[in-house]
Parts: structure tokens; C-alpha cells; sequence
């Protein structure tokens, strides 16, 4: 069980992109959404689904800070919450956005609580 899914979505705009039919080509990844809809009742990882259009319950959308590439075939998405950004919530979900603003990638974890007095940075590696 995987708690880290492409969304079909995203599959559908690849193999369009890759057979030149995408208008406009692949959307950039720019945005991260966080959420706190990503567990179960006793605090366990759900496995997203692949047909995920939307979080489980989203509570903000921010745009990528940057981005890195650890290996030929990855990229490293980082995005930051200043410390008043969902100060007291539990996240457990985290998607990649796209600038379409379609959910193209969703994982979920256990809380990772957000406190007040502390920025949180969040790095998502989209691999292939």
C-alpha cells in the first residue's frame, strides 16, 4: 500500500503532452496544497486515489518556493509556511498543483503538527 499517488489526471496530460496533442504543451507544477483530511481515525496514512481531483480536505494553496533536480530523473518541489500559515493544524496531506490548477500528485502522512512560532518547509520530490 502506497501512500503517494500520481493522479490520472496528471497521467492523461503526460501521454497527451508526449503524443502532441497537449495545447500548449505540460503544465508547469506550481503550486503545493496541504491539507488534513490524509488519515485514518487512529492517525494512519490513507492511500490516496489516483482518480483524487481535489485533497480530502484542502486548507490552503501556495505557490512553489523553487525547485531543485536531486537526479536526472526528479524534481524537487519546496514550498515554505510562514509561521501564521495553518498555525495549530495537523497536516497530512500535501498535492502537487499544476497551472491548470489540477491536482496532479498526492501524498498523505501521518500529523505533522503546525505551530505558531515556527516556519514549516515542505519538499516533494515527483519521481520517474
Amino acid at each position: 500500500m502506497s501512500n503517494a499517488v500520481i493522479t490520472e489526471t496528471a497521467r492523461e496530460k503526460i501521454v497527451q503532452a508526449r503524443a502532441g496533442d497537449l495545447v500548449g504543451g505540460l503544465p508547469a507544477i506550481t503550486k503545493m496544497a496541504f491539507g488534513n483530511g490524509g488519515v485514518d481515525a487512529q492517525g494512519d496514512p490513507i492511500t490516496p486515489s489516483a482518480s483524487a481531483t481535489a485533497l480530502n480536505n484542502e486548507l490552503l494553496r501556495k505557490n512553489i518556493a523553487s525547485h531543485t533536480y536531486p537526479t536526472s530523473t526528479s524534481c524537487r518541489y519546496v514550498c515554505t509556511l510562514t509561521e501564521a500559515e495553518l498555525a495549530g493544524e495537523n497536516i497530512n496531506e500535501v498535492a502537487l498543483v499544476d497551472a491548470d490548477d489540477d491536482i496532479v500528485a498526492i501524498k498523505t502522512m501521518t500529523n505533522k503538527g503546525k505551530d505558531s512560532d515556527l516556519e514549516m518547509t515542505i519538499t516533494v520530490d515527483d519521481i520517474f
